[in-house]
């Protein structure tokens, strides 16, 4: 068994919680599971998801989809957490329903998959709201560098976002403290933004609805792989279902965090699942309402030619009051839009390098990675995990688009979402006896739901990613490697599952 100072390590509110359990009402729960879910994947994935889908129609039933799974899962993630509220969480989850190596992939994927991947794309993001602020002065490529039959390039938009995550492990490397007034600011911002866009599309611009009978034709579709492309040969439904329900995963990724609050929840059995549900509900209602909005201003073909380094909620913004640029009021809400893009951006960016660094340090101080990145700096910081996260942050932001880093890591994070969620069976069976303040609602047919969805979706990405995966075998036997690394590093399934597995020597290793 672990020792109990991972639990500690691996989620900071533990000690919080032995003196605040049940403080925490209905309102305040909701507000905890708003300010973790949205984020940035609302104004930035409109367009890939109207290329896989092609229809305003399937667009809003994929953010719906998403909106759902994301409740099943949280609802049976709500019972394991107000089981072991003082556990550590998903680490802790696996280890005691499947065992060490389990448990140990999750952290690795973790280190490798999930926080830097984050913080890469959340670089990404600043880099294209300040690019939306510039009137797109940041589209240039520095230099090109050929690779077998292709290229590897350097733009400044990547320039941007590599700025961004030196200078934020930088000021973690430095101090740890952050005001939580910060991040309730920015949750408001984030709310701000949603309604300003959604507002704006039908007070300040004349749009129409006649663009939701209307289907992508010829849209540009820039970055899209032709098997998730609608109308391009290969193309299947299903696949671009799929493939949109992984951008819009995104969208609500942070649902598994919000259910550490229940163990600090009154009357758990009544307000969790209220919260719960009444704040998934809300998040779906506020991302369907921008999405109609935007649908009302551009038809889905223009939607499809916004180019991967500016947003269609940028495009949108910049119409209102006569879309005429040189007007105070047009300039100003473009400005209010893509400075609050920024700012969402950036606490993202710092709070999962804050929380990501505990990952590594945690392990190590458990005996499962290894030692210099359990030991701390003179400010109560763990310097080495700290600047091991940003340099592959940095790695990835330099070979990714931030379509691509989101769905590396929304993969490689459903993979354990599921696992954990099946450990609910494991736990009823092992310990029936065991005191359940709440208990999964609907079970077991929601949790089976989720799985079944949940290894569909795993199923669909990596179907998606198989031309991929085939171009890069094919580069490797043509004894291309470096191409063949750049292939399968488009695909969020292989790469990311490569990455996981290649974690069991390290295990190998350590042990």
């Amino acid at each position: 068994m672990l020792p109990n100072r991972i639990a500690n390590i691996m989620n900071p509110e533990i000690s919080e919680r032995q003196t605040l359990l049940r403080g925490l009402g209905l309102i305040a729960a909701v507000s905890v599971i708003i300010g973790n879910v949205i984020g940035t994947g609302v104004f930035l994935k409109a367009r890939v998801m109207t290329c896989n889908v092609g229809s305003p129609t399937w667009v809003l039933l994929a953010w719906v989809a998403a909106g759902l799974l994301s409740l099943a899962g949280a609802l049976t993630y709500a019972e394991l957490t107000a089981m072991k509220p003082q556990a550590g969480g998903e680490y802790v989850f696996l280890r005691d329903a499947y065992g060490r190596i389990s448990s140990f992939l999750f952290g690795w994927m973790q280190m490798f998959i999930a926080k830097p991947g984050s913080q890469a794309a959340a670089g990404m993001a600043f880099a294209i709201g300040l690019n939306d602020f510039l009137d797109k002065k940041l589209e240039q490529t520095l230099f090109s560098i050929p690779v077998g039959s292709s290229s590897f390039e350097i733009t400044t938009l990547q320039l941007v976002a590599l700025m961004v995550i030196i200078i934020f492990t930088t000021l973690n490397c430095a101090s740890v403290s952050l005001s939580g007034q910060i991040a309730t600011a920015l949750t408001f911002v984030k709310i701000a933004l949603i309604v300003f866009v959604g507002v704006g599309a039908f007070v300040w611009v004349s749009g129409s609805f006649a663009h939701f009978s209307l289907f992508s034709s010829g849209g540009t579709c820039e970055g899209v792989a032709d098997a998730v492309n609608a109308g391009s040969p290969g193309y299947t439904f299903l696949g671009g279902f799929g493939a949109a329900m992984l951008a819009a995963l995104w969208g609500y990724d942070g649902w598994n965090n919000l259910t550490f609050v229940a163990g600090e929840v009154k009357d758990p059995n009544r307000n969790i699942p209220l919260a719960i549900i009444g704040s998934t509900i809300l998040v779906i209602v506020l991302y369907v309402f921008v999405h109609v909005g935007y649908f009302y201003v551009l038809d889905p073909t223009t939607v499809a030619s916004v180019s991967k380094s500016s947003s269609v909620a940028k495009t949108v913004v910049s119409m209102f009051f006569g879309g005429d640029a040189a007007s105070i009021a047009t300039g100003a809400a473009v400005a209010f839009f893509t400075v609050g893009l920024m700012l969402s951006s950036l606490g993202t960016l710092h709070t999962s390098i804050l929380s990501g660094s505990r990952v590594p340090y945690a392990m190590a101080n458990d005996g499962l990675m290894f030692k210099p990145f359990g030991k701390l700096s003179v400010n109560h910081v763990p310097v080495t995990a700290v600047l091991m996260q940003g340099l592959w942050a940095c790695l990835l932001a330099l070979t990714g688009s931030f379509d691509t880093l989101t769905d590396y890591v929304i993969f490689g994070s459903w993979v354990f979402y599921a696992l954990v969620t099946s450990s609910v069976f494991v736990f009823r069976r092992k310990y029936p006896d065991l005191e359940r303040p709440y208990k999964a609602f609907g079970y077991p047919v929601v949790p089976v739901v989720f799985l079944l969805v949940a290894g569909w979706l795993l199923y669909i990405t990596f179907s998606n990613d198989l031309a991929q995966a085939r171009e890069s075998y094919r580069l490797l036997i043509a004894g291309q490697a470096v191409g063949a690394l750049q292939a399968i590093g488009k695909t969020s399934s292989f790469a990311g599952s490569l990455l996981i597995v290649l974690g069991m020597p390290v295990l190998l290793l350590l042990n």
